[in-house]
């Protein structure tokens, strides 16, 4: 099965931002958004979070809220609950986050990251 590495921005903040591979199965994006899954797309990069995260209620992620901005894509809600930073890839398949996502997360919230 055919892994991606995957930037996770935890909504609560005791949890450490880090990279991991994930397999390609929708259920497994299910279980890190803990929900169904909605899109965000930038360039080149989308994240994923939780499509009821508002309703359920799900924390605040300020820190997937700021890198999404920093990374140039408005967004007009909070975003809330974890956040799962993908690659677009060719024929709807997802990539690795590209490095410039992941050089971005570590000057925002000054960590050192590594899959």
């Amino acid at each position: 099965m055919r892994k991606t590495v995957a930037l996770i921005v935890p909504a609560r903040l005791g949890e450490r931002v880090r990279l991991e591979e994930i397999g390609q199965m929708l259920e497994v994006r299910q279980l890190l958004v803990e929900g169904n899954v909605e899109a965000i797309n930038g360039k080149g990069w989308h994240v994923l979070l939780n499509d009821q995260a508002i309703h359920v209620p799900l924390p605040l992620n300020p820190r997937a809220e700021v890198l999404i901005r920093e990374a140039g894509t408005a967004v007009e809600d909070s975003v809330s609950g974890n956040a799962v930073f993908l690659g677009h890839g060719n024929g709807g398949l997802e990539e690795d986050v590209p490095d410039s996502l992941v050089g971005l997360a570590e000057r925002l919230f000054e960590v050192r990251l590594a899959a």
